[in-house]
């Protein structure tokens, strides 16, 4: 996954990768204050190109203000170093990790006085959930563990924090011998997966939690819905029952890391047929042929890295 000349973008600067290092006294390691974005970078007809690269790193400063987090770059400087290590390390098609932390100074749980620090990294990675299940889909618990309630975290934040609810989530699914979990809210309704984001279809209609169900406000969601629409799929968010994803017609996850992941079954009971479903082809086709390339990226999604 990792090159050994892989070059990590720092504070403005590239390093290797065996010296990209903080002091085991950062905030972030202790307190957990720490942001960041997942973005993709794929190979097209004319070159690489990353997927919405300004609304992710729009999220980025969103994530940073509701911590009251200064990021010392301005987006287009923070847009330019991901292109620019994209570049350095001579990617065609990779995942985009910039992270945002609390580094070292004094110690105790007022982050004010430690610097904040920006690191960039890119690397190959394929399909989160693996190639097989962007067809045959993916087993999913429903997970014991809880979303976080409002007003306890901010969700709409993607900082590390939240992600130990998540490693709660996903930890629990694979010991109990699934591939991913989903989480219920605080009122029982469907938030989430571990790190994606969910859609249900259900007599022609596609549902999916709006963000007071404490989810994170995916750009994959954001662009699946544009896509529906589009298709003359009507699309509605709306608060989503648990009971609703045991009789869904079909169900997937978005994100970033998982593009369109179709859901088999939930608590062993399928889904539909058991696999994807043609509505979630669908969306699969419309979103990929953007990617690739293939089709006009009408929605102007593609920032080219070259």
């Amino acid at each position: 996954m990792f090159r050994p000349d892989l070059k990590i973008w720092m504070n403005g600067e590239f390093v290797n990768l065996e010296d990209a290092k903080v002091s085991v006294l950062s905030h972030a390691l202790h307190y957990g204050s720490s942001f960041f974005e997942g973005i993709r970078c794929y190979e097209t007809k004319t070159g690489p190109a990353v997927f919405r690269l300004k609304e992710h790193t729009d999220r980025l400063f969103n994530s940073t203000r509701m911590y009251r987090t200064e990021i010392p770059f301005t987006r287009d400087e923070i847009n330019d170093a991901i292109l620019e290590t994209i570049r350095t390390n001579n990617m065609k098609s990779c995942y985009i990790r910039p992270l945002v932390y609390r580094g070292f100074k004094t110690m105790g749980v007022n982050p004010f006085p430690c610097p904040v620090e920006v690191m960039i990294a890119v690397w190959e990675w394929g399909a989160y959930l693996g190639p097989e299940a962007l067809e045959k889909g993916v087993d999913v618990k429903i997970s014991t563990w809880t979303k976080l309630a409002p007003n306890t975290m901010p969700t709409m934040a993607k900082s590390g924090a939240n992600y130990m609810n998540s490693q709660l989530i996903k930890m629990e699914a694979i010991v109990d011998g699934y591939d991913e979990g989903i989480c219920l809210n605080s009122r029982g309704h469907v938030s989430e997966g571990s790190g994606e984001n969910i859609f249900l279809l259900k007599d022609g209609k596609l549902h999916t939690p709006p963000y007071s169900e404490s989810l994170l406000p995916g750009i994959t969601r954001n662009s699946v819905i544009r896509l529906a629409e589009e298709a003359g799929i009507p699309v509605v968010e709306t608060p989503v029952p648990r009971e609703w994803l045991y009789i869904a017609d079909e169900l997937f996850f978005t994100g970033t890391a998982a593009e369109i992941t179709p859901i088999a079954s939930v608590d062993r009971i399928a889904v539909g047929e058991g696999k994807r479903g043609p509505v979630t082809k669908q969306i699969q086709d419309a979103l990929f042929g953007i990617l690739n390339g293939e089709q006009e990226d009408r929605f102007s999604w593609l920032t080219p890295v070259l």
